[in-house]
């Protein structure tokens, strides 16, 4: 059998697994569509349950979308952003013939242990706890079978249901956002990529002990396995009932890891889930997963702080002149009106110069209620396409926002950014930014 005939009964495999799932999503949306009628709650949680249970993208671009307002009827967003993979690793007998076909068939031999059980499971793959001939621990993350097939297969599912979405409502223009989440996939699916970026952020925090990275091991490693070192430590959300110091330096700790990149380098790790971390007892914080990880061109991150500025001085010029960096087009007085809506929310911790939540109601209630009005306004006005570019800005800005919300912490989130951003220029955000991605 060709290659194209095995990638073909893949697709089609795929397909059958998944168009239950979202056959049925579709029939609902477009029926509510042609008896006019609102989003159904109990779908929403429906969907939640089905693609909780299947490996692969789609739960992950289900979860990028949650975190975009306007994508998503509310009721869906609010449940699909709950997501997380419920699907069994691959059974032993599955995983020894995938690392012979990435090591060889004498793969056993260049460890001198290597876990059955997988550690952990997420939706491209999963990781086995191992140690090399040397002593080191390692962790060995190996990629599910076939996934550029499944990856396509998925997003041809997904498009179909956004598009019968986008008859019921014109909120939001998903072309560019689709386009950004198909191309950060594949990349996450080259791990000879996910190498470099660890290379990235190995250099970013060479010098701070706080924050560490994994070490990298290319003689274990291919384009579907990746082989680091073990990184130590406990679950971030076990240390959400820790003493209010440690949280609090946490949370300072976290702040730096995930923005210092954004705002020096112009590069942000783009999935910043729970697990994507591990906390020693000391405080030490070990990021993990460097899959998706974004570089912006220092224009755009100029853009992010010329809005800051807009919003905290009350300039209306200013703002626009911000939504054009970033690539908005044919903005008038009321789409600006209702985006700079999404950028108070998003940036009102920052604007305030006081110790506070990350979130005054310390819950995702007011998130839900701004998405769910500049959704109902987007619509009546036509709609917007956002720049692909926003994606994954505004996915990390929600998603370690929630982080921060479970961790109950308190700080000046004001101080803390213009410490960041003190020094800002582009030409500086660029020079950095070489400098680090000069990876050979």
């Amino acid at each position: 059998m060709s290659e194209d005939q095995t990638s073909l009964g893949i697709k089609l495999k795929r397909y059958a697994q998944v168009s239950t799932t979202l056959g049925g999503l579709a029939a609902r949306l477009a029926g509510q569509h042609y008896l006019g009628v609102g989003v159904n709650p109990e779908h929403a949680t429906s969907l939640k349950q089905a693609l909780g249970g299947l490996k692969g993208p789609l739960m992950k671009v289900a979860q990028f979308l949650a975190t975009i307002p306007g994508t998503l009827p509310p009721e869906y967003a609010e449940e699909l952003s709950e997501l997380q993979s419920n699907a069994p690793p691959m059974g032993w007998n599955f995983v020894r013939r995938r690392m012979a076909n990435e090591l060889g068939p004498d793969w056993r031999q260049r460890f001198n242990s290597f876990d059955q059980e997988a550690t952990a499971a997420a939706s491209l793959g999963q990781v086995h706890k191992a140690e090399d001939l040397s002593g080191n621990n390692l962790a060995c993350k190996l990629q599910y079978p076939d996934m550029n097939s499944v990856i396509e297969a998925d997003l041809e599912q997904l498009k179909i249901v956004l598009g019968l979405y986008h008859l019921w409502s014109k909120s939001l223009d998903t072309k560019e956002v689709q386009s950004e989440i198909v191309e950060r996939l594949h990349e996450e699916l080259d791990y000879h990529n996910e190498a470099k970026n660890i290379a990235i952020y190995q250099r970013i925090f060479a010098n701070d002990s706080a924050i560490k990275i994994p070490s990298y091991y290319p003689d274990l490693s291919t384009k579907r396995l990746l082989t680091m070192s073990w990184m130590p430590g406990q679950s971030l959300l076990s240390f959400a009932d820790a003493p209010e110091d440690f949280r609090n330096t946490l949370a300072d700790t976290l702040f730096k890891a995930w923005y210092k990149p954004f705002y020096h380098y112009g590069i942000i790790h783009g999935d910043p889930h729970p697990g994507n971390y591990k906390v020693e007892k000391n405080g030490t914080l070990n990021l993990l997963d460097f899959g998706c990880v974004r570089i912006f061109p220092p224009s755009f991150i100029q853009g992010v702080i010329d809005l800051y500025n807009a919003l905290l001085h009350d300039n209306p010029e200013q703002a626009v002149y911000a939504y054009e960096t970033w690539g908005f087009k044919n903005l008038t007085k009321e789409l600006i009106a209702i985006m700079n809506q999404w950028a108070r929310l998003l940036y009102d911790p920052l604007l305030d110069d006081r110790v506070r939540p990350i979130q005054e109601s310390n819950s995702g209630a007011v998130g839900l209620e701004v998405a769910s009005r500049v959704h109902s306004e987007l619509h009546q006005l036509g709609g917007l396409r956002p720049p692909r570019e926003f994606v994954f800005m505004d996915r990390a800005a929600v998603g370690i926002g929630s982080v921060f919300m479970r961790l109950n912490v308190k700080r000046n989130w004001h101080q803390l950014f213009n410490q960041l951003i003190e020094d800002f220029s582009v030409d500086k955000v660029q020079k950095a930014q070489d400098e680090v991605t000069a990876i050979k």
